[in-house]
């Protein structure tokens, strides 16, 4: 591609904004055509086109879409765009369901030329980057288990907001949050055989959990328990991860909240005695410039999505499903 890749964004709320601020940075792209259902002032797009309806947006010249829409929407304009030649990028999660993202898959299937990732953002901070490369290095021996907790206050920012009904997300805390430490926790050993879980939404009391609670084994035999919690009261973000010889302590998140704490890494040799415990903080996120660097390359290039491909999110996916459905009491209550 000589000429500019033409971009539209569809969904123009907090992460569709920040979508568009790192896109304006990149001299190969032009942002020709924004769509939100609620924006209130169109002045600030400037001659950007406008849409109130995303299915509108997919209809335009576009090399590229960035969906940013509500859950109840992503698998459906995904389809849209993949039916147009578009190439996507949909944020997390990329459906309400897995029944939903194998519609998406049966279609992609079709036309394969077409790329598509998935914001598993997390994969690109700093401290899981090094962490994935010490677990790969094998330098402190094989993985033995995992542990993870992901909180937050609140089931959403606002109660009654789409993220609280079922028929628009889908599912609470667990798919809206938890679903990034579900991916990094596969990321870093592994599909999954076993899964064993509780789900609860007995604080919120709304009809989507505020707790999940899950112990998962990988092929490899390695374990891995996460916590993802939305009565965490103080936001929380930690992943301990035990090998062989070391023990790696990740803690706080760059967010665009700012309220998980500096992000770092904590190394713990075996033998504390030997060697001290190496202490690593960063101060600057870089995750969503990689992300649509790394993506925007990949389509200039015309390469192969590497890292939150379809089938990570398929995977993804079918570990949410299975964590819902082996709670047998959440399956009978909610899941009917």
């Amino acid at each position: 591609m000589n000429e500019k890749i033409k971009i539209g964004i569809a969904g123009f709320g907090k992460v569709g904004k920040i979508r568009k601020k790192i896109l304006d940075k990149i001299p190969e792209v032009k942002i020709v055509a924004i769509s939100d259902k609620n924006l209130k002032n169109k002045d600030i797009l400037g001659k950007t086109k406008f849409f109130f309806d995303y299915k509108k947006l997919v209809k335009e010249n576009l090399d590229v879409i960035f969906i940013s829409l509500p859950n109840k929407f992503a698998a459906d304009a995904s389809i849209k765009a993949l039916k147009n030649g578009i190439h996507i990028f949909c944020e997390k999660p990329p459906a309400r369901n897995i029944l939903e993202l194998k519609k998406v898959f049966k279609i992609y299937n079709n036309n394969k030329k077409i790329k598509i990732k998935y914001g598993f953002n997390h994969r690109y901070h700093d401290s899981i980057i090094l962490a994935k490369k010490i677990i790969d290095s094998k330098k402190y021996g094989k993985l033995i288990n995992l542990k993870g907790i992901y909180g937050k206050n609140k089931i959403t920012q606002f109660i009654g907001e789409w993220r609280s009904k079922r028929s628009i997300a889908g599912g609470g805390i667990l798919l809206d949050q938890g679903i990034h430490l579900v991916d990094l926790m596969r990321f870093f050993c592994g599909d999954f055989e076993e899964i064993k879980s509780l789900v609860n939404n007995n604080f919120w009391k709304t009809n989507i959990e505020d707790n999940a609670y899950a112990i998962m084994r990988s092929k490899k035999n390695v374990v891995a328990m996460i916590h993802s919690t939305a009565t965490q009261w103080q936001n929380q973000f930690r992943i301990e991860i035990t090998l062989e010889k070391a023990l790696i302590n990740l803690s706080g998140i760059l967010s665009a909240s700012k309220t998980y704490g500096q992000e770092k890494i904590e190394i713990q040799p075996k033998s504390s005695k030997s060697k001290k415990n190496k202490i690593l903080k960063f101060k600057k996120d870089l995750s969503w410039e990689r992300e649509i660097t790394e993506f925007i390359k990949c389509i200039k290039q015309k390469k192969q999505i590497k890292s939150g491909t379809i089938h990570d999110a398929i995977a993804v996916m079918k570990i949410i499903d299975n964590i819902y459905k082996s709670d047998k009491v959440w399956n009978k209550k909610i899941l009917k």
